[in-house]
């Protein structure tokens, strides 16, 4: 049997079909955007699957989509199966308010660290994580660098002029 998007798909959809939201697959890497709330569930299905063994966990990354009401910020897993040569991307999006996902440190170890990096760049909370606290930024930062809610320029600037930069 071919193990190819399409399999992997249907295998994903006959478990999960409620909690996935949305899926495309663009430059051959399959991207399924599910239920947050089914996130260590699909994780567990899809390292456990005789067939897929989607077992090495190639990145976690947080994302902020401040235009997208309701579904401001994400996370974004990607999956590779060593066995298969088969990848996938999955992402979950959550509201301003309500930042909080399930932790997946216990099934892949380098969860860890990524979910401490996603943490703190943007706040996102993973609960049941065994030690979430800032990795890379100092203790005391009181916000999350990475959050589009700042200007990318100081507007009160005199120094520079904007002709040379097409503006």
């Amino acid at each position: 049997m071919e193990i190819n998007n399409s399999y992997l798909l249907a295998e994903i959809k006959t478990k999960f079909e409620s909690d996935v939201i949305n899926c495309d697959e663009q430059f051959g890497l399959l991207s399924v955007e599910l239920s947050r709330t089914k996130i260590l569930e699909l994780l567990e299905y899809l390292f456990q699957h005789s067939d897929l063994q989607m077992q090495f966990l190639t990145d976690i990354c947080g994302v902020h989509y401040p235009q997208k009401s309701g579904n401001e910020f994400g996370v974004v897993y990607h999956l590779h199966s060593l066995i298969n040569n088969i990848r996938l991307r999955i992402k979950c999006f959550m509201p301003t308010d309500d930042t909080n996902i399930q932790s997946v440190s216990n099934l892949f170890s380098a969860a860890n660290w990524m979910e401490r990096e996603t943490f703190d760049f943007y706040g996102i909370n993973f609960t049941g994580h065994p030690n979430l606290k800032r990795i890379l930024n100092v203790d005391e930062m009181d916000y999350f660098p990475m959050r589009k809610e700042y200007p990318l320029e100081d507007g009160t600037r005199t120094d520079k002029d904007d002709t040379y930069f097409g503006r």
